[in-house]
């Protein structure tokens, strides 16, 4: 495994004050958020104790009774003004307290879903930021569907710990500890028999807890799996549907699906389990406190709107308790999703970049010098050694598996050597921010990778510097306008996922655009004509010598016809340097170059 890469199974028991610490910073510039969240539960802790108080009363009045369960201070606000029934008022009163308990609880709803929301925001663009520094190795092994599962579905999930968990569950605590003070004040003996069951919820919490939050692990590695599968079947739909892969294909999706469900039930069994134990004990013991409050009142100990204002508040006391299940589960499930997104974070990404070397005009030399490069451990490139004056046109030849490919990425520093250095106009490429170099490098991919919107903008990437004439002289020298001519809305028209609507050759002379658009001072063509016809082959090979005039150039071909006119060529064989010269001057030689030219022409006269 690639050193500080982590496989997605592999999770350490974080702590979880140790994931709200790192949140913190995402709170930058919303704690207004927070402090209104936390301020807003004063006043539902006044508003919880209000309604019972007064239905209370009311039971008092009507056994003739004329006290206040709790607070005999509200006697006073209960007493109805000259005139008016006092049923009617105290009815009033229930309903002022009911609006604004109402009022109070959307403000907090909404104060902490904005809170989570904003948070939230914040994470996903740090994250999404982080993903487009990381080292390209970490791509090479890295699903993309996880990445989507961590971006999406995980930061998500955490977002619910402020909607539904976190602030909602230190409200509960507050709530319950003001009410256990008034059930204590209210009468001693049956506050004791209530309390009596909290230590057994509390317990069957800390059983639960690793057990609760280990099963939302599993879920979001089943989850993260299932994205990935997903990912790579419709990435790959048209090899499935051509080889008859549809019944395997589908029958591992349902083995993962089915690991998923498993993992789910897993997490619904402990979450039921929590939920029944606790219901079971606060049922049992509201049937005790029942059965006793109703003994006190046959014994004129305690009045009937005493034992109702005591069972209000009992129900409003247990009723976060028999919640907690529901909010732990949330809670043990954002936790899970954090350590998750945390874990990604804490993958290092490419080194800081200082300024050292800024170049404002590159004349385009380029020297490799005893470059050694290896993906993992078996090295790709071994001592490399050679140079490209400015504005020389370089071929790259030789076997698959050679390393052609691979100088030209060390040389745009998408990887960096283990070994040698790689110099431009005599400045070291890890001296020069990759935000610089590459703004003077084009890179011709041989894959070439379409954005969602419309031809104007995959030209010029969204670019300011690059005006919609500057696309357009592109295009039409890399002979696209008759293509454009066809299209009903021109420069104008969608480009759909990855290009889906336009052809291969199409997409191949959409990229030469781009790279010209860009007007740089050295190009690298990585197999730019392997995917096209002879016609549009002939199309680039015209583009290609205005784009290639005054400019350093490196060219990996396999078709050898396309690099006869170049100024050099250089062999690779097993990642060293075996010939350089000229197209004439390695046929002379009749040694490696000479083989793969012969083997070519023979396969095109079979061909023919």
């Amino acid at each position: 495994m690639t050193p500080g890469f982590h496989d997605e199974e592999v999770m350490g028991k974080v702590v979880d004050a140790q994931l709200m610490r790192r949140l913190v910073p995402y709170f930058e510039g919303h704690w207004y958020l927070v402090v209104l969240s936390f301020v807003l539960i004063v006043p539902r802790m006044a508003l919880e104790s209000l309604p019972d108080t007064v239905m209370g009363y009311a039971f008092n009045r009507l056994t003739g009774t004329d006290t206040v369960p709790g607070f005999q201070s509200l006697r006073a606000l209960l007493e109805p003004p000259a005139g008016i029934e006092w049923v009617w008022w105290v009815g009033g009163i229930y309903f002022a307290i009911a609006v604004l308990t109402s009022a109070v609880e959307l403000a907090r709803s909404v104060a902490m879903a904005a809170m989570g929301q904003r948070a939230m925001l914040a994470l996903r663009s740090a994250l999404f930021d982080h993903v487009q520094r990381l080292p390209l190795r970490f791509f090479d092994r890295y699903p993309v569907g996880r990445l989507v599962t961590r971006l999406g579905n995980d930061i998500e999930s955490a977002s619910e710990m402020f909607s539904n968990g976190l602030v909602a569950l230190i409200a509960d605590l507050l709530v319950m500890t003001f009410l256990a003070v008034l059930l204590f004040r209210a009468n001693w003996r049956l506050a004791l028999c209530a309390m009596a069951v909290v230590p057994v919820m509390a317990a069957a919490a800390i059983v639960f807890r690793w057990k609760v939050r280990e099963a939302f692990r599993t879920v979001r590695v089943k989850i993260a799996r299932i994205n990935a599968h997903l990912q790579e079947t419709i990435t790959g739909m048209r090899v499935v549907q051509l080889f008859a892969r549809e019944k395997r294909n589908l029958a591992e999706f349902m083995q993962t699906n089915g690991e998923h469900r498993d993992a789910w039930f897993t997490s619904i069994w402990y979450e039921s389990l929590l939920t029944s134990t606790i219901g079971l004990a606060g049922n049992l013991t509201t049937a005790f406190i029942l059965w006793y409050g109703a003994h006190l009142v046959g014994l004129k100990v305690l009045t009937l709107g005493d034992l109702v204002f005591f069972m209000g508040y009992m129900r409003k006391f247990y009723r976060p308790l028999q919640d907690l299940s529901a909010k732990y589960s949330v809670m043990q499930s954002s936790m899970a999703s954090l350590e998750r997104v945390f874990q990604l974070l804490d993958i290092p990404e490419e080194p800081a970049e200082v300024a050292s070397a800024s170049p404002q005009r590159v004349r385009g030399e380029i020297v490799f010098e005893n470059v050694t490069f290896a993906y993992e451990s078996q090295p790709i490139l071994k001592n490399l050694s050679f140079r490209v004056a400015p504005g020389q046109r370089v071929a790259l030849v030789g076997h698959t598996g050679a390393g052609k490919t691979t100088v030209l990425k060390l040389l745009a520093r998408m990887y960096e050597p283990q070994q040698g250095s790689i110099r431009i106009d005599g400045v070291d490429v890890r001296d020069i921010p990759r935000s610089v170099l590459r703004r003077h490098i084009a890179f011709v991919l041989q894959d070439v990778f379409l954005f969602t919107g419309d031809l104007a903008y995959n030209v010029s990437l969204g670019r300011a510097d690059i005006s919609q004439a500057e696309v357009e002289s592109a295009m039409r020298t890399a002979h696209l306008e008759e293509f454009v001519s066809r299209l009903p809305l021109g420069y104008r028209q969608p480009v759909h996922e990855r290009g889906g609507n336009f052809s291969v050759g199409e997409r191949q002379l959409l990229s030469f655009a781009r790279a010209l658009a860009q007007k740089p001072e050295i190009l690298l063509l990585d197999e730019a004509t392997s995917s096209v016809d002879t016609q549009t082959e002939a199309l680039i090979q015209d583009a290609l010598h205005a784009l290639l005039r005054n400019k350093t150039s490196m060219v990996v071909a396999h078709r050898l016809s396309t690099i006869e006119d170049v100024d050099r060529i250089l062999v690779l064989h097993h990642g060293e340097l075996r010939e350089s010269g000229t197209h004439q001057e390695l046929l002379g030689q009749r040694g490696l170059y000479w083989r793969l030219y012969q083997l070519q022409y023979a396969i095109q006269e079979r061909a023919a």
